[in-house]
C-alpha cells in the first residue's frame, strides 16, 4: 500500500515525501494529564543543541533512536512531573543497536534505529516506565497513538520542547534499507499534510491502548512530507511516519537493558568498557 502511494505520487511530490530524520508532533494535542504520557515520555537534549524524544522503561533507562545518541556529545534527559514541572537528569551512558551505522541517512541506513540511554540518577513513582516487550506487532490497519516534544512545523523551531500526543492508523512495512513500520494521519493518508512526527520527535513512542494501559510497540525513527504540497513551500513532516517495531527487537531492549541496570559511574561493566562504535560512556565533569 506504502510502495504503490509513493510510485503514484507526482515527480514533486516524490522528492517531498524523502525521508529525513524526524528531528514535533504535528497536528496533535498538548497531553496536559498529569496522570497520561508526561509519566512515561521525555525529552533528550544534546550539548550541541538537538532534541529528541524518548520512553522510560525503568527508573532510570530511556528508550529512544539510535541516530539520536549517535554524536560525540553530551546528553540530557528532562521529565515533566505532575505539576509540570521539568526535572532534567544528565545521561551517563548509552548503548546503540549493534546494526546501527552512525552518519547513515534514512534512506541508506542499513540497521536497527533503537538505543538506550542510562539515567546518572533513577525517577520516583510520579514516572511510570513502560515496557516494550509485550506489546507485540503492529498490524496494517491498527489505530495507534504517537507521542514527542517536537515542532508542530519545520519553520517553527520554538514550538518545541511541549508534549503532544495524536492517533496515527499503520499502513503496512516499507524496505528502504531497513525495514520500517509506517503509520500515518488516517484521514488524510498522507495525500496532504496531517497529524505525524517532525522535528524533535525521533526515539519517540509509537503507542497502543490508553492511559493507565499504555503499551509501546515502536520507536519513531524518520518522516516524510506529504504527497501533495505546496512546491514552494515542501515540509518533510505531515506525510507519513517510520516506525522501528519494538516487538522484533525485545531480546536486544532486554538483555542490553539487563547490562546498564547493573551499571554504575564508578563500576564500567565489561561490555561498556570495550568502548565500541555502539556505547558510550559519559567522562567525568561531561555535561
Amino acid at each position: 500500500m506504502l510502495a504503490t502511494a509513493l510510485r503514484r505520487a507526482a515527480p514533486g511530490a516524490l522528492i517531498a515525501a524523502l525521508p529525513v530524520p524526524a528531528l514535533a508532533v504535528i497536528n496533535g494535542e498538548v497531553s496536559r494529564d498529569p496522570d497520561g504520557l508526561r509519566a512515561s515520555v521525555v525529552r533528550i537534549e544534546s550539548s550541541q543543541g538537538e532534541i529528541c524524544s524518548g520512553t522510560l522503561i525503568a527508573p532510570d533507562l530511556v528508550l529512544t533512536a539510535a541516530h539520536c545518541v549517535m554524536h560525540q556529545a553530551g546528553y540530557s534527559v528532562v521529565a515533566v512531573d505532575r505539576s509540570f514541572r521539568q526535572r532534567r537528569i544528565a545521561a551517563i551512558a548509552a548503548s546503540m543497536h549493534p546494526d546501527f551505522v552512525p552518519g547513515t541517512t534514512p534512506e541508506d541506513q542499513p540497521g536497527i534505529d533503537l538505543a538506550l540511554i542510562k539515567l546518572g540518577q533513577a525517577l520516583g513513582p510520579d514516572f511510570q516506565p513502560l515496557d516494550p516487550r509485550g506489546g507485540g506487532g503492529i498490524v496494517t490497519g491498527e489505530a495507534v497513538n504517537i507521542a514527542g516534544f517536537g515542532v508542530v512545523a519545520e519553520n517553527r523551531r520554538n514550538t518545541a520542547r511541549t508534549l503532544r500526543q495524536a492517533q496515527l492508523v499503520s499502513v503496512g512495512s516499507l524496505r528502504v534499507a531497513n525495514t520500517v513500520t509506517v503509520v500515518t494521519d488516517r484521514r488524510r493518508m498522507a495525500e496532504t499534510a496531517g497529524a505525524g512526527a517532525c522535528l524533535g520527535d525521533s526515539g519517540g513512542p509509537i503507542l497502543r491502548g490508553g492511559p493507565g494501559g499504555y503499551q509501546i510497540v515502536g520507536v519513531v525513527s524518520w518522516s516524510s512530507g506529504a504527497m501533495r504540497q505546496d512546491r514552494r513551500a515542501r515540509t518533510a513532516c505531515g506525510g507519513f511516519t517510520a516506525v522501528t517495531p519494538t516487538g522484533e527487537h525485545a531480546g536486544w531492549i532486554t538483555s542490553r537493558a539487563a547490562e546498564l541496570a547493573q551499571f554504575r559511574p564508578d563500576d564500567v561493566p565489561q561490555s561498556l568498557r570495550r568502548a565500541n562504535r555502539s556505547d558510550w560512556v559519559a567522562r567525568p565533569g561531561r555535561r
